[in-house]
């Protein structure tokens, strides 16, 4: 896929490029500092994709598409989340919040790869947000409250039949009854990754993988047969 960088922050570009240099099915042509500058470029050029910044002088992410012929595939790189709104409503293909990992980076690509191999007629913009751009906590039922849980506090998730357990980093859990399903739907495109029928854990707390095992802290929690190319896909490049 031909792509391009569009963001106004010359550290943040250097950090894409050496991103999309990792990934062989993207071939990034360009390079721009400003939209302004852009703009000429896309309309007499064929780009699948743009690594788009929002908060930009002079002209900003949004009115930059709004201002072309034809609009790629996006996925928006910012450090403002206010915007994932805005984002939802144009269509990003992801929304990704600086600093970027590489892993939400090269799973944004996987998922612009795959809308890009569906796609028959002119190039749109797609139509997926990720929770992960505005979701930072959820809140779950304990006995007679609910309890407002940090994402990044979570290490992992533990199904135990009609019960789940939920492992946080000071070392304390919280069960509540539910199903480790509806987890996994609700903290999709986030970190978070089921890698077992009984265990989703938090990639940010990942410390290793050891065969077929993954360790956070001092617990190796088992990877399944099921799920190991899987998560390969996501961690190994």
């Amino acid at each position: 896929m031909k792509c391009v960088i569009i963001d106004d922050e010359p550290l943040a570009v250097d950090v894409l490029k050496e991103f999309t240099s990792r990934i062989e099915i993207l071939e990034l042509v360009a390079t721009f500092n400003n939209a302004i500058d852009a703009i000429s470029f896309m309309n007499q050029s064929n780009v699948d994709l743009i690594f788009l910044d929002i908060e930009m002088p002079q002209f900003n992410g949004i009115e930059f598409l709004k201002s072309l012929d034809k609009i790629p595939m996006v996925i928006f790189t910012t450090a403002y989340s206010e915007y994932a709104v805005d984002g939802f409503n144009i269509g990003a293909v992801d929304y990704l919040m600086k600093p970027i990992p590489f892993h939400r980076f090269f799973k944004a690509v996987l998922r612009a790869q795959q809308m890009a191999s569906t796609q028959t007629a002119q190039p749109i913009i797609a139509t997926i947000l990720p929770q992960k751009s505005v979701q930072e906590y959820i809140f779950v039922k304990a006995e007679y409250e609910n309890i407002k849980l940090n994402l990044n506090d979570i290490l992992y998730i533990e199904g135990l039949k009609d019960y789940v357990k939920i492992h946080t980093s000071n070392g304390k859990y919280i069960l509540t009854l539910n199903s480790l399903k509806k987890f996994e739907v609700s903290l999709e495109n986030s970190d978070f990754f089921r890698i077992h029928r009984s265990y989703i854990v938090n990639l940010k707390h990942v410390k290793s993988i050891q065969k077929n095992k993954v360790v956070i802290m001092d617990k190796r929690i088992p990877v399944g047969e099921n799920y190991k190319t899987l998560l390969y896909q996501q961690i190994q490049f």
